[in-house]
């Protein structure tokens, strides 16, 4: 039985990747693989940070959060694909694609806002370091977590509200391979208008704001490394960012590929590509990444294993 009175459709079918037949197993073991790094990456990043004191700062305390995302939003589509992939069953009920729906945007969101509370973490860093321990004090920190978890958790019940009050009456096939929003407009039988309207302020708010404010600090990051005299000391001081700008620049990279066109425009493919990007791909780089580029997250993690042998 479907949520809303509206609603016909008790079912949606995910076209997922049915028109590669022959690749099912090749990307069941790729997917499977993904999910297994990404889970362990990142659970070991927020053991390591809980278990360790000298990573309880603000930037460890934001890249805690992140990885906390990240396992919600590869957990929420993974497990969805790769029984489609081993059963041959590509059915999700209106409740599934609706809780799905809900916590991939929550989790999607609340990443593009947390890179930019990120990037301003950083930039006082490098641009204030004598104030640095007052201006993102622990409180602040807080404030800006929470502000990040619960401003998306409203951007997504907006959005998943506004899903559930559209009729789907007709065709049920999603040309992705989880619920998305412009595929699942596509399918709706009546107005979409207020749905396209939302995700268009959406996507201004969290995708050119937030990518503003990003290139904002770093431009003022790379203003202030540019003038320490030492090479080390510029080297220092970019290290501390690097592995940051890199996460950012992949995230917002394959969002603008996939979601900076109207509706109308909706290319599957192109969409299905982009999501392989940011629900797989990124949540499993993003642990590798602050890994390897991190000495403090690397000793941390040595700790971590040395502790677990004994």
């Amino acid at each position: 039985m479907a949520i809303s009175n509206h609603s016909q459709v008790t079912e949606f079918i995910l076209q997922g990747f049915s028109e590669h037949p022959k690749l099912w197993l090749l990307l069941f073991s790729c997917f499977f693989s993904l999910y297994v790094v990404a889970l362990t990456g990142n659970v070991l990043i927020i053991t390591a940070i809980i278990l360790n004191p000298s990573l309880h700062s603000p930037m460890y305390f934001f890249l805690f959060n992140l990885a906390t995302m990240d396992i919600i939003c590869t957990s929420s589509i993974l497990p969805q694909v790769l029984e489609g992939l081993l059963t041959e069953k590509n059915t999700i009920s209106y409740r599934g694609c609706m809780t799905q729906l809900y916590f991939l945007i929550w989790s999607a969101s609340s990443e593009l806002l947390l890179f930019t509370v990120m990037a301003y973490d950083r930039f006082v860093a490098i641009c204030h370091p004598l104030h640095y321990s007052t201006m993102m004090n622990k409180t602040l920190c807080n404030v800006l977590a929470a502000g990040v978890w619960l401003i998306c958790a409203f951007n997504s019940s907006i959005h998943t509200g506004l899903m559930t009050q559209l009729s789907f009456c007709g065709p049920n096939v999603i040309t992705h391979f989880f619920c998305e929003i412009p595929p699942l407009l596509l399918l709706s039988c009546t107005s979409t208008y207020i749905n396209s309207v939302m995700t268009v302020i959406a996507d201004a708010f969290y995708g050119f704001i937030n990518f503003l404010l990003t290139l904002v600090s770093y431009g003022f990051i790379i203003s202030s490394i540019l003038k320490i005299r030492t090479s080390e000391g510029k080297k220092r001081a970019f290290s501390t960012c690097s592995s940051h700008l890199i996460v950012v620049s992949m995230y917002y990279t394959a969002v603008f590929y996939a979601y900076i066109s109207p509706i109308c425009s909706y290319d599957p493919e192109r969409s299905k590509l982009a999501g392989v990007l940011y629900t797989m791909l990124s949540p499993t780089l993003n642990p590798l990444i602050y890994t390897l580029r991190n000495n403090e997250v690397k000793m941390a993690l040595r700790k971590l294993f040395l502790t677990i042998r004994k």
